[in-house]
């Protein structure tokens, strides 16, 4: 075989398998629109009609199902938790991570990139090698400032603590990427003109590095968001909590009430927010990453 002919074949096989990812990624897309719309459908029906006919279309619309949702398994105390902690952890760790990583982006290659690897590395850390040390940090914290300082301790906030420790190494590293990405003349121009190292960074390179921040909040808010085992591990009193956990003790619930309806809609509740946030920035979020990352 000569080798036109083995790189006609190459092209070919190559193309080939494009086309199978595309269509392994579509149907992957239409599985999941299918699986919202279906939960979407079945939060509307009755218990009843959901075991008679659970892909059907709903015989008496049941809107009250989030009504029921709303008030009887707690999620009206359990978003407004989950609001409150999602906002102060995402701000914190925004506040630490974009100056954190434009120092690091600007360290230069022999001190840079160690730096960068180490926060690599702590993205790489298994979540069940924290899950002791977390209980154990918890729990002494809490005597300390109850003992010792405050009298009081909401674990909220030894929860928002965690939230940010465990985010801030994919956010720097993302961060820094973005940061490599953006001309080092720009700073140079603006010492020039007489500005401070401050100034240069807050009114030219952040807003500069704008679609890297606004994809580094979005994936923080989101997966703060789903995160359930930290505080089911660190927040025993359920008016605490947050819409993850209001809804698994609202399906433990199920076994005594068979409100199939009113879970539904409260998965509508907990799941419908951040789908609506990613249609809204996931174009941001796709430019976000591949323009920064592996910079």
């Amino acid at each position: 075989m000569t080798g036109s002919a083995r790189l006609r074949t190459a092209e070919a096989f190559g193309a080939s398998a494009i086309l199978l990812i595309r269509a392994g990624l579509w149907l992957w897309v239409l599985f999941n629109v299918a699986m919202v719309l279906w939960v979407m459908l079945n939060s509307v029906k009755t218990s009843r009609s959901i075991f008679a006919d659970p892909v059907g279309m709903p015989d008496t619309w049941m809107w009250e199902n989030f009504a029921t949702a709303w008030s009887t398994s707690g999620l009206g105390a359990a978003t407004l938790n989950s609001v409150i902690l999602v906002t102060v952890s995402v701000a914190l760790i925004m506040g630490l991570s974009i100056p954190a990583a434009y120092a690091v982006a600007r360290l230069g290659g022999r001190s840079g990139g160690p730096v960068a690897t180490f926060f690599a590395i702590g993205m790489s850390i298994p979540f069940r090698a924290f899950a002791v040390p977390m209980v154990l940090i918890s729990v002494g914290l809490s005597r300390f400032m109850i003992d010792w300082v405050t009298g009081a301790w909401d674990p909220r906030i030894t929860v928002a603590l965690f939230y940010v420790v465990l985010s801030l190494p994919f956010s720097v590293f993302v961060l820094i990427g973005y940061f490599r990405s953006l001309p080092s003349e720009l700073e140079e121009a603006s010492a020039l003109d007489g500005a401070t190292p401050f100034r240069t960074f807050w009114q030219i390179m952040v807003p500069l590095a704008k679609p890297g921040i606004t994809t580094v909040a979005v994936l923080n808010a989101l997966s703060l968001w789903n995160e359930t085992v930290i505080v089911l591990m660190l927040v025993p009193n359920q008016r605490m909590q947050t819409l993850n956990v209001a809804l698994l003790n609202f399906y433990s619930n199920m076994q005594y009430t068979s409100n199939w309806g009113g879970l539904f809609a409260g998965v509508v509740i907990v799941v419908l927010p951040m789908i609506v946030i990613y249609l809204w920035f996931g174009r941001r979020i796709v430019n976000g990453m591949t323009q920064g990352i592996g910079k």
